[in-house]
């Protein structure tokens, strides 16, 4: 469960967060709730393209013991950043872009995790969908060790169309998946790079993979067939900066 700082709510309230600019994560609105005040707050909620869903009431009672009014609001630790702003100014800056791409990594301390290793290894951005993904909260800052105060995290509402997007724009698209036979050491990572990394339980999704030009895996010695995605991740991600400095 959330902290209760990471949470607002009441109709009003969540209202003027919006209107104020505060980045919200996601928007819980009770099932039923008409009133003209949740629907100018619905208008705004479109408008402003806030990822919201609607609950029973206990849910919301279960979260707060107060007058919610029917609406809770979750708010982000980061502000997020648009990823088709971000990248031509990467490329403006004269960098190779790596840019990380998290498909349903929903744990938070993994998330946060990810974060400090992609800080560390001088990642450029990490992108998220809005829809299963991991709530940036206070424990993801935490336990980033404050890095998501610096790396760029970019959420979108469909991660298809952000590889697209890349893949048109000069970056290869490479899948870290156990079903590569390319071990990782031997992928050419001194380019343009995003890296796909899909949750532990069920991996990167099909259309996923369909779109990467190349799969690489980690090679195993031991009994267990894989790793924490957050270590994974800063195994490729240290590879990447190993092969940069080399050239």
């Amino acid at each position: 469960m959330a902290h209760s700082e990471d949470f607002i709510f009441g109709v009003r309230t969540v209202s003027e967060a919006i209107q104020s600019g505060k980045e919200i994560h996601k928007v819980l609105l009770k099932k039923g709730g008409r009133s003209e005040n949740m629907a100018a707050l619905l208008e705004l909620i479109h408008y402003r393209d806030i990822p919201f869903q609607y609950v029973p009431e206990e849910k919301l009672n279960g979260l707060t013991r107060k007058n919610h009014q029917g609406v809770i609001a979750f708010l982000s630790a980061v502000e997020y950043q648009d990823i088709t702003k971000l990248l031509p100014m990467l490329f403006e800056e004269g960098r190779v872009p790596i840019v990380l791409i998290l498909d349903n990594v929903t744990d938070v301390r993994n998330f946060g995790s990810i974060a400090r290793s992609a800080e560390c290894a001088g990642a450029d951005a990490i992108v998220i969908p809005v829809k299963g993904s991991a709530q940036i909260t206070s424990d993801a800052l935490k336990t980033s060790a404050g890095a998501l105060n610096y790396i760029p995290v970019c959420r979108t509402f469909h991660l298809k169309e952000t590889v697209s997007y890349l893949k048109e724009s000069g970056l290869q698209i490479i899948a870290a998946t156990e079903k590569g036979s390319q071990p990782y050491y031997k992928a050419d990572l001194t380019c343009p790079t995003a890296i796909i990394l899909g949750a532990e339980d069920v991996g990167i999704s099909p259309e996923l993979l369909r779109m990467t030009e190349t799969w690489i895996s980690i090679p195993m010695a031991g009994n267990i067939a894989s790793l924490n995605v957050s270590v994974a991740a800063g195994i490729l991600l240290f590879e990447t900066r190993r092969q940069r400095a080399e050239i």
